[in-house]
């Protein structure tokens, strides 16, 4: 083994072992424990093979956490990139006033996720919060945001709009400065009208951002939970509960530490299946422009 591999592995080390601790153990563990279960706490652990999954797939409140997110991500995914895509054209030219309605639009990104569930407690506040006091001036009375089972989840969803679209407005910008003005011209002189540069001109060319951005939503709405923690804890009536929730319930509320691994490895799966299908997406959207 000669000096430069010996070197090129002492500065690798390091990372290699935090790579080994803080990754590929606790996946290991993770694999290892949906296998297995304990009958109490302290006791050994037993192999059950499936068991763990089919369980889970049993449980009605899984089942309503997983078309709980499926309703959260079409809800909250959808809304953020059209919204992202209008403010990210509405400031596209660059001057003093579109640029600081970009910084206002990014603001909420900067605000944590716990500290923005926090404000919108106050926000969501029967007969005393910000939205009910303004619905009073107008002689409205607003519904128990948070405490109705048919309207927690949106209102949850609300706050996810607000936090993610000044996020995917700067890839959306990015995107933007690709469109060649060529094309816009081309289809002025051909008549088009603002619709159909958009349809024909502006989208075709952005495929490869929407693609990426799509990935990025729904990522951030199987990852991100810490919003319900603060607001609704996945109630009323398992109405908002998410996945990754559902998880925490499982493997802290509970206990059951396999069935809580086995909604992790679900998850994960999940997540793999949108990388993948939406990475072939682009790599299409990228072989179409360059062809």
């Amino acid at each position: 083994m000669n000096r430069q591999l010996l070197v090129a592995l002492g500065l690798l080390a390091p990372s290699l072992v935090f790579l080994a601790l803080f990754t590929y153990w606790p996946v290991l563990q993770v694999l290892w424990q949906a296998a297995h279960n304990q009958v109490r706490a302290g006791s050994p652990q037993v192999f059950v093979g499936f068991d763990n999954f089919t369980g889970l797939f049993a449980d009605s409140a899984f089942r309503k956490a997983f078309a709980n997110n499926l309703i959260y991500a079409f809800g909250t995914v959808i809304p953020s990139l059209v919204l992202a895509l209008g403010f990210a054209m509405a400031l596209a030219k660059s001057n003093r006033v579109n640029s600081l309605f970009r910084a206002l639009f990014f603001l909420p990104v900067l605000v944590p996720l716990v500290a923005a569930a926090s404000i919108f407690l106050f926000i969501f506040l029967p007969n005393v919060g910000l939205l009910d006091y303004y619905l009073g001036k107008l002689a409205l009375s607003g519904p128990n945001w948070l405490g109705d089972p048919d309207i927690a989840l949106y209102a949850i969803m609300g706050l996810t709009i607000w936090k993610n679209a000044g996020y995917y407005m700067l890839f959306f910008l990015a995107g933007l400065q690709a469109v060649p003005a060529d094309a816009y011209e081309a289809a002025i002189l051909d008549g088009a009208g603002p619709w159909q540069r958009l349809r024909y001109v502006t989208l075709p060319y952005l495929k490869p951002t929407i693609g990426f951005v799509l990935v990025v939503g729904l990522i951030n709405v199987v990852t991100q939970v810490d919003h319900v923690f603060v607001l609704t804890k996945g109630g009323p009536s398992d109405s908002t509960n998410l996945l990754l929730f559902y998880v925490y319930q499982q493997a802290v509320e509970n206990y059951d530490h396999g069935r809580a691994a086995a909604g992790t490895l679900v998850m994960l799966a999940l997540l793999f299946a949108i990388t993948f299908s939406s990475l072939r997406t682009l790599e299409r959207s990228f072989g179409e422009r360059e062809a």
